[in-house]
C-alpha cells in the first residue's frame, strides 16, 4: 500500500533508487543486442527464429476487496521472444546517443543475471536445470552486452518486485499479477495506446485485476520509452488566482501538458484527467515527449456520497477507480524497464486521508467539519480525525455501492500479516518500511501498528523510482 502521492496503489512503493552493486571486471564490449518486436527479438542482418510467447496485461499491486480472499490469474496467448544464436554474424557496435535526461546504458552484469536466473529456477523446478540457461545468457551478454527474458522470466520477476515491495501492504496476492508483455512496442503513440488498453484490461467494470505493462527495456540499442505520468490517471491542476482549481499536486505537470499542446476541457474543473506524456524509445527517443488524450471511456470514476449525510453529495467530489503507478522502473537480473505501468486497487484511507484531505492536495477536511458543524477552532476538538473518518466512510460507501474493488485499512492489514508469515514459512527475507504499511487513520487500531519488520533491501528484482522519472513527474524535466 502506499501513502503520499507518488504511489498511491495497494501492492507498490515509492522506492529510492540505489544502484546494483558491480565488481570492477572488465565489460565485453557490447555489440547490437536483439531488441524484441511483435514477431519476437530482432538482431540488424540477424534472422529470428519465431517461438511461442505469452502475451501480459498490466498489473503489480495488491488483489483485495470482493475478491480479498480468491487469487486471479490470467494470461494472455502470444509469442515468446528468442534469440537464435548466429555466431557466423557480428553486426558492428551501434550506441545511438542517449536523449537529455537518459542516463548512458551500462551493459548487464552477468553475475546479477545469474543470481536472478538461479532465484527463477529454485522457485520454479519445472523450468528444469538452471545450468544451461546460466550459460546461454552468459554467452548472450558476452556478445551483446544484454539478453533477453523469457516470458516466464518476466512474468516472474515483476511478481517478486511487487512481492519486495517495502511499502505495499497488499503483496499477499502477487502471485495474481497479470502480465502484459509489450517489450516490442517503442513508439509513443504505440506506448500511450497500450496504457489504455491497460486501463481497460485492468479496470473491467469495476472488478479491478492487478496488473503491469512492460515496454521494452533501456540497450545498447537505445533507451526504451518512458512514461512521464506519475499515474495513467490523475487530475489537471490550474493556477487561478493565486489558488489552484484541481489537484495542487499537479499543477507543474499540468503546464507541462498544455505547453505540449493539450486543450483542457471548458469550462475547466476539479477533476480533469490528465493527457499522457510519452517519449519514445530506440529510434523513436530523440523526438522527445509526446501528448496523448486519455478517452473518457478508459476511465471510471466513482461519484462520492455519504450513506447518512445527504449533504456530501453536494460536495462534487469524486475519484478515479483505477490507480496505476507508471513512471517506475522494473529492474529484473540487470535489466532495467523503464515503463512498466502497475495497478492493485485502492485501499479507502488512500483516498479519503490522502488525496482529498492533504494541505497540499485537495485539502477538504476545513470544508467536511463545516458541514458537519463541527468546532474547529481548536485542534484538541478533534475535528480534523472525525472528517477524515466520515470522508472515509463516503469513500468505501460509494465504491462498494458502484461495485468498485476497494479495500479497507483493518481487513488489508490482517490480510498483510498473512503474507508476513507465509514468506517467513518460506525462509524469505519480508522487507517492510513501517511507516508506509501503517494505514493514514486508525493504525493503533490495525494489527500491523503493533510488531517489527525486516529492513527494506536494495537486491533482486525491484521497482526504483529515479529522481529524473520523479522529477518529470511533476512537470519539471531534468
Amino acid at each position: 500500500m502506499t501513502r503520499g502521492v507518488a504511489v498511491e496503489v495497494v501492492g507498490s512503493g515509492d522506492q529510492v533508487p540505489t544502484p546494483h552493486p558491480r565488481d570492477r571486471r572488465p565489460r565485453p564490449r557490447p555489440r547490437v543486442p536483439a531488441t524484441v518486436s511483435a514477431a519476437g527479438p530482432v538482431t540488424p542482418d540477424v534472422e529470428v527464429a519465431p517461438a511461442p510467447r505469452e502475451g501480459a496485461d498490466d498489473a503489480v499491486p495488491v488483489v483485495v476487496g470482493e475478491v480479498a480472499d480468491a487469487v486471479e490469474v490470467a494470461d494472455d496467448a502470444g509469442v515468446e521472444p528468442v534469440v537464435e544464436d548466429r555466431a557466423d554474424v557480428e553486426p558492428e557496435p551501434v550506441r545511438p546517443p542517449a536523449p537529455a535526461g537518459v542516463p548512458t546504458w551500462v551493459a548487464v552484469d552477468p553475475d546479477v543475471a545469474e543470481e536472478f536466473l538461479r532465484l527463477f529456477h529454485a522457485e520454479n523446478p519445472a523450468a528444469g536445470p538452471v545450468e544451461p540457461r546460466v550459460a546461454v545468457v552468459r554467452d548472450e551478454i558476452a556478445r551483446t552486452g544484454t539478453y533477453v527474458h523469457t516470458h516466464d522470466e518476466l512474468e516472474f520477476g515483476a511478481r517478486v518486485a511487487w512481492r519486495s515491495s517495502a511499502r505495499c501492504i497488499g503483496r499477499l496476492y502477487w502471485r495474481s499479477l497479470h502480465l502484459r508483455d509489450r517489450r516490442h512496442v517503442t513508439a509513443p503513440d504505440e506506448v500511450a495506446a497500450e496504457c489504455v488498453g491497460h486501463l481497460r484490461d485492468a479496470t473491467r467494470r469495476g472488478r479491478i485485476r492487478s496488473t503491469i505493462t512492460i515496454f521494452a527495456p533501456d540497450g545498447p540499442a537505445g533507451p526504451g520509452p518512458r512514461v512521464w505520468n506519475e499515474q495513467l490517471i490523475r487530475y489537471a491542476g490550474y493556477r487561478a488566482g493565486g489558488r489552484v482549481l484541481g489537484d495542487p499536486r499537479y499543477v507543474g505537470f499540468t503546464d507541462t501538458a498544455r505547453a505540449l499542446g493539450w486543450l483542457p476541457p471548458s469550462p475547466m474543473g476539479r477533476f480533469d484527467v490528465l493527457p499522457l506524456v510519452v517519449s519514445g524509445g530506440g529510434e523513436h527517443a530523440a523526438a522527445g515527449p509526446q501528448m496523448h488524450e486519455v478517452p473518457r471511456d478508459a476511465v471510471m470514476e466513482v461519484d462520492l456520497h455519504h450513506p447518512e449525510h445527504t449533504w456530501f453529495a453536494d460536495l462534487g467530489l469524486r475519484w478515479h477507480a483505477l490507480p496505476v503507478i507508471s513512471n517506475m522502473r522494473l529492474d529484473i537480473g540487470g535489466i532495467s524497464y523503464p515503463a512498466a505501468p502497475f495497478n492493485g486497487w485502492y485501499m479507502a484511507t488512500e483516498i479519503s486521508a490522502r488525496n482529498l484531505a492533504d494541505g497540499d492536495r485537495y485539502d477538504m477536511l476545513a470544508e467536511v467539519a463545516e458541514q458537519m458543524g463541527l468546532d474547529t477552532s481548536s485542534d484538541r476538538t478533534l475535528w480534523r480525525d472525525r472528517a477524515a473518518i466520515e470522508l472515509t466512510s463516503a469513500v468505501q460507501h460509494s465504491f462498494d455501492e458502484a461495485g468498485v474493488s476497494l479495500a479497507d485499512h483493518h481487513g488489508e492489514s490482517r490480510r498483510f500479516l498473512r503474507f508476513v508469515e507465509k514468506e517467513e514459512a518460506a525462509g524469505r527475507h519480508c522487507p517492510v518500511d513501517w511507516s508506509w504499511i501503517v494505514p493514514p487513520i486508525s493504525g493503533g487500531l490495525t494489527p500491523v501498528f503493533h510488531r517489527y519488520y525486516d529492513e527494506p533491501t536494495d537486491t533482486g528484482p525491484m521497482f526504483r523510482l529515479d529522481a529524473q522519472a520523479k522529477a518529470r513527474g511533476q512537470g519539471c524535466p531534468v
